[in-house]
């Protein structure tokens, strides 16, 4: 078994994720007492937050590259970044490492494709659903149509993932909005619709809706399972 690398904290409820699935995961594959062999840095989150909201990507990419070696020192064989947004930083940290990076948005299009769609929603920050590294890599890399949500309905979705969600508050009413928003991306073309910030899946989950979702934070574990026991 491969020792997986895990650069978490952002948010760290997610990360709890993270960590349950991938040893699930593995208990599901080899049975008994087994459990994932994992390295682990999780950082502070704040200091990650206010470094995005500044526009301060070089900051955050470094501080990302400083644990990606830490990971790398510690013993792991590959390294996953435990949030969507902070893919927009990847180049930095693979740049830093000597281990293989297993990205985020490539594990999800492979799901997407591998269930014959090719045109899907994105929910997540606005960095994520705006900005050209994880929506760009779709659409070059994968082939895939992304719709986004309008403005008004983007930044509702973020606000609720820094001010709720992040804060590990899961509220009936933002999921209502985020039903609706989900709906209203079906409307315009969506086959399903990716869960792009780990933290959605606190709030909205497959019995929610009839929309076909994409839950990173699931499909990211999964993939380092297999990679794990490959």
């Amino acid at each position: 078994m491969k020792t997986i690398g895990l650069l978490g904290g952002m948010s760290w409820e997610s990360t709890e994720l993270y960590y349950r699935w991938i040893n699930e995961g593995i208990k599901a594959k080899l049975g008994g007492l087994h459990s994932a062999k994992i390295a682990m840095v999780s950082v502070d989150f704040q200091e990650i937050e206010t470094m995005q909201h500044a526009g301060d990507w070089d900051a955050a990419g470094e501080a990302l590259a400083a644990a990606g070696k830490q990971i790398e020192a510690a013993g792991a064989d590959f390294l996953l970044i435990c949030t969507n947004t902070m893919h927009k930083v990847a180049p930095q940290v693979e740049a830093a490492i000597d281990i293989p990076l297993l990205h985020l948005a490539d594990a999800t299009a492979m799901q997407i494709k591998a269930q014959g769609y090719d045109t899907v929603g994105l929910l997540g920050t606005n960095f994520t659903m705006e900005q050209d590294f994880y929506r760009g890599r779709l659409e070059e890399k994968h082939g895939l149509t992304v719709i986004v949500p309008n403005a008004e309905d983007r930044q509702l979705v973020h606000s609720v993932i820094y001010n709720e969600l992040c804060l590990g508050q899961v509220k009936a009413d933002s999921r209502a909005e985020y039903l609706r928003i989900i709906d209203s991306l079906q409307a315009a073309g969506a086959q399903g619709v990716i869960e792009g910030c780990t933290e959605i899946v606190m709030l909205v989950q497959q019995p929610h809706t009839t929309v076909p979702l994409f839950d990173t934070t699931a499909i990211h574990a999964q993939a380092a399972v297999d990679l794990a026991l490959a």
